[in-house]
């Protein structure tokens, strides 16, 4: 079923990263033949700002999947929105003597200058910008989704329109997915625990001619694993130029809080970030950047998950895309790939539903699967093995990373996958300790599990009516997992 007559084909709530993908894609396989509309509540010179602080965000993606976008619907970026290309990402174990690589060439992004270059891009295929418009609710018939409501913060008028298509592309919190008013598969509350705070600056800084490349790296992202500097996460340092950087981190509040209690301090997530920033000997004398291009976006703190995507991403009119869907990799909280890929693979899905006349749970199912097999199938092993990982100690993450990852294991990670641990069977009786000999137990589980669930999803359902099943199987699975690493 869809609405004959609706103001538009396509909606798309929230005119960030993502939103603004998805409008484009849906415009390029429509060949500009769909009314698609775009709402920010923001004013279109700050469109996509994510808080009060900025767009806040770690701001590097892979080569790959911005190729993956301009392979298919014909956007690229360059300077000014790429702001320093990278040759990768290094991390490095708690006593920085094992660095491991993975992830290939990647890019700095410019979050601020971004959604201009992308408001170009859509506008130029036809797509409708609405600025300052707060979405308050969604709209239904029938039990399908048909509009939404909400209000020009400006004008204070009453917003109103409707469409055959919503996409709710809100972020993390979003109240539409929460408060969704019709029946659905789609999960409406994320557990606290599969949110990490996280917090960045932006600096420039003077260079001491101290070259610790465990600290500060012009060609690499680098990534410190670390319970005492970032509990149940990790600090990154970002080069966004020879001088300049993005810098900071990521913990699981649970640890966090944990952390203060044993250590008798009070600290907030700030206080944690420049401590962090104080133990790194090359950024000496870090100022805010004064740079045009970051003004409004020096500092700020949000919140990410890091769980495998919402197990359906659809309902009757209905469709989410990127954080909405908690869509960030469980292991590392990089949000900007997944959402770039989604976002593509969306624009086409929406067009040929639409297109069919089915906009509905069953006619956009279609988009679950493509995103699952594209890169979807991966995330649940992740987030078994980020479980596990949470309750290490400096000393196994240590021991761990020097003994356990072997070269293949990196090429698994470098496809952002879950590493196999194969040498573990092989070390044998060579392990010492009982942690770490709990250690191997635990990474082989992990791996075993991984397996399993990676096939899991290879066998999603093709529509609705096989999601209960799957689902119930799929919950199965990760109770016991996360039973073994509570």
């Amino acid at each position: 079923m869809s609405l004959s007559k609706t103001d538009y084909d396509i909606i798309v709530a929230g005119g960030g990263l993502a939103g603004l993908i998805v409008a484009s894609s849906a415009a390029y396989y429509s060949n500009q033949r769909m009314k698609i509309l775009v709402i920010d509540r923001n004013s279109i010179d700050i469109q996509g700002r994510k808080t009060l602080s900025g767009w806040i965000c770690g701001d590097a993606v892979g080569k790959n999947t911005v190729d993956y976008m301009t392979d298919r619907i014909k956007i690229s970026w360059g300077n000014p929105e790429i702001e320093h290309p990278v040759k990768g990402v290094v991390a490095f174990s708690p006593d920085h003597e094992t660095r491991v690589s993975f992830d290939g060439e990647g890019y700095i992004l410019n979050r601020k200058l971004l959604p201009q270059k992308q408001i170009m891009e859509a506008t130029k295929m036809g797509v409708e910008i609405s600025s300052n418009i707060m979405i308050r609710q969604l709209t239904t018939e029938n039990n399908f989704i048909v509009g939404v409501e909400g209000e020009n913060t400006k004008t204070k008028e009453i917003f109103k329109k409707t469409a055959k298509v919503i996409v709710d592309c809100t972020g993390v919190t979003s109240v539409l997915r929460t408060n969704l008013p019709i029946s659905s598969h789609i999960q409406r509350r994320i557990d606290r625990n599969d949110l990490e705070s996280t917090g960045r600056y932006i600096y420039d800084f003077d260079k001491k001619g101290n070259e610790d490349k465990t600290f500060f790296d012009p060609e690499y992202c680098i990534i410190h694993l670390d319970q005492k500097l970032a509990p149940g996460g990790y600090g990154w340092v970002f080069p966004k130029g020879e001088n300049k950087v993005n810098i900071g981190l990521g913990v699981q509040q649970k640890l966090f809080d944990k952390a203060n209690k044993e250590s008798g301090r009070k600290r907030d997530l700030k206080r944690l970030i420049d401590d962090y920033v104080n133990v790194n000997p090359v950024i000496s004398n870090p100022r805010l950047s004064i740079g045009e291009e970051d003004l409004g976006n020096e500092w700020g703190t949000w919140q990410v998950s890091v769980r495998r995507q919402n197990d359906c991403m659809v309902a009757n009119g209905y469709l989410m895309v990127g954080d909405s869907a908690w869509m960030p990799k469980p292991l590392d909280a990089g949000g900007i790939g997944p959402a770039i890929i989604a976002a593509t693979i969306a624009g086409k899905d929406l067009v040929e539903a639409i297109e069919s006349g089915d906009v509905s749970e069953n006619g956009l199912w279609k988009y679950n699967k493509n995103f699952i097999n594209e890169y979807g199938y991966k995330t649940a092993g992740l987030e078994v093995f980020r479980r596990m990982l949470q309750q290490l100690t400096n000393e196994q993450i240590n021991y761990g990373m020097k003994h356990f990852l072997s070269r293949m294991d990196v090429e698994k990670i470098t496809n952002g996958e879950h590493p196999e641990f194969s040498t573990i069977s092989k070390l044998g009786m060579m392990i010492r300790g009982a942690l770490n000999k709990k250690l191997a137990e635990d990474l082989k589980f992990t791996s075993q599990m991984n397996e399993a669930l990676v096939k899991h999803y290879r066998n999603y359902p093709d529509t609705s009516e096989g999601f209960p099943d799957w689902s119930n199987k799929l919950n199965r699975y990760l109770s016991e997992a996360f039973s073994k690493f509570a």
